[in-house]
């Protein structure tokens, strides 16, 4: 049973670095792949970055390109994003997303488990 549950995020200043970490309670090597989602106040829920599970190839937002790294460990179950230059527009909360289909898009109705979520708020 895939379970995913996400920690690291708080408050923090525009410039400064954040890290988020997600783990899977489920099986070793139980999905093909990961990903980051978030959603700002008043906003729909939008994709962040993803990596695969069997070649920890990653895709990123044009948004968070440059700025943020997504990496996985795929027999610990764990992800992490670090995410450098934050900047108010960073604000949301975010969500770690596990999907148990090969071939994914960044659409979030291929992503099939959620975690809770975990606010994160960049302050001007």
């Amino acid at each position: 049973q895939v379970q995913l549950v996400e920690s690291g995020g708080k408050l923090v200043q525009a410039g400064g670095s954040l890290r988020l970490s997600c783990a899977n309670s489920g099986p070793p090597y139980s999905v093909p792949a990961m990903a980051w989602f978030r959603q700002a106040p008043g906003k729909g829920r939008e994709f962040v970055a993803a990596i695969s599970g069997r070649d920890s190839s990653a895709n990123y937002a044009d948004s968070v390109a440059g700025r943020f790294s997504i990496s996985g460990d795929n027999a610990k179950n764990t992800m992490v994003l670090q995410m450098n230059g934050l900047e108010p527009e960073d604000t949301a909360v975010y969500y770690c997303a596990a999907t148990t289909l090969v071939f994914w898009s960044t659409n979030q109705k291929d992503w099939h488990y959620w975690g809770q979520g975990t606010q994160v708020t960049v302050s001007s």
